[in-house]
């Protein structure tokens, strides 16, 4: 449904989720979450095994939900197959036929729902240009690189022109100027008001198409709402950094003088340092500086706690205090 400004009238555009689980034997891959989604992009955040894939495939009906309900604008996408009409997915997974051209598997995609003939090829290569893959169109799926078949993946979910589009990880595989073509078309799709969900296990893709989030992790949500409170949290979250360098005794020395160093550990055997800091933006702007004044030949610097699954983990343990 159309508005009068015309774009997707919002109040339809929901999905909810009811006391929702899935679970396969003892694995429980999502655990009672309750949520609604409304009109814009909402950004689905949690590192791999969270939980992300299994919720977007019980919202989008391919699977059955174990306990609870999902609804889409009312309607259960696992028993309303009606519900297909208005929702378009992009898997995380390939699934192609290696021998068909990229337009012909995105018209087989189409025929699927119901488009037959000219409407069919039109809105196949309308897609495909959205997604920048017109020129390649005719090209064999088997000899796309991995980036062309994400964005291929990507028109088949767009071609029907759908008011709700659910997202796994697009961005995977794509070159940069593929990312910002892609960041930049689904935040055009929350602008004209449709759903769009789209989920990562990188917080600065998610920041770069929208400020409202939810975040998971082992199948439950830890939080929600505004990126920049998410944000906020993160930057509390203590960080260890190791740094290899030719002065390490003397650079420990300079490092402990800063109230956000809250210790720094020299190596036994070699030139090392572990240093752990409750303001990693802090210590990351102020060090460069500090190398280069001091004259510090650098070898390495890595933070072995700047993982998804270290920082969720740190979340997860905040909600639980």
């Amino acid at each position: 449904m159309t508005s009068e400004a015309g774009g997707v009238e919002r109040a339809e555009n929901t999905i909810e989720g009811r006391e929702l689980s899935k679970w396969y034997g003892e694995v429980i891959a999502v655990n009672k979450i309750t949520v609604s989604i409304g009109a814009g992009v909402t950004g689905l955040l949690g590192p791999n095994g969270a939980g992300k894939t299994t919720l977007l495939n019980l919202m989008v009906g391919q699977l059955k939900p174990s306990q609870g309900e999902v609804t889409i604008r009312g309607r259960r996408p696992w028993s309303d197959r009606s519900v297909h009409q208005v929702v378009g997915y992009c898997p995380d997974i390939d699934s192609f036929y290696a021998w068909m051209t990229g337009l012909e598997f995105v018209v087989a995609m189409l025929r699927l729902s119901g488009f037959l003939g000219r409407a069919a090829r039109q809105r196949a290569k309308a897609a495909l240009e959205l997604v920048g893959l017109l020129d390649t169109a005719k090209k064999k799926i088997g000899a796309y690189s991995k980036g062309m078949r994400q964005r291929l993946k990507l028109a088949q979910a767009i071609a029907h022109d759908p008011e709700i589009i659910l997202l796994d990880e697009p961005l995977g595989g794509m070159d940069p100027l593929g990312r910002k073509q892609t960041i930049d078309l689904i935040r055009t799709y929350g602008q004209q008001g449709r759903t769009v969900v789209v989920s990562s296990h990188i917080l600065h893709e998610i920041e770069a198409m929208t400020n409202t989030i939810v975040v998971m992790n082992n199948g439950k949500i830890l939080a929600e709402g505004d990126v920049h409170e998410v944000r906020e949290l993160l930057d509390k979250y203590p960080r260890k950094v190791h740094i290899t360098c030719d002065k390490a005794r003397y650079l420990s020395a300079k490092l402990v003088e800063f109230d956000d160093v809250v210790s720094v550990r020299l190596e036994r055997d070699g030139p090392g340092l572990l240093v752990e800091t409750v303001k990693p933006d802090a210590f990351f702007n102020r060090l460069p500086e500090l190398i280069l004044s001091n004259n510090i030949d650098v070898e390495s610097l890595t933070s072995p706690d700047d993982t998804v699954e270290a920082v969720f983990k740190y979340l997860v343990e905040e909600k639980n205090r």
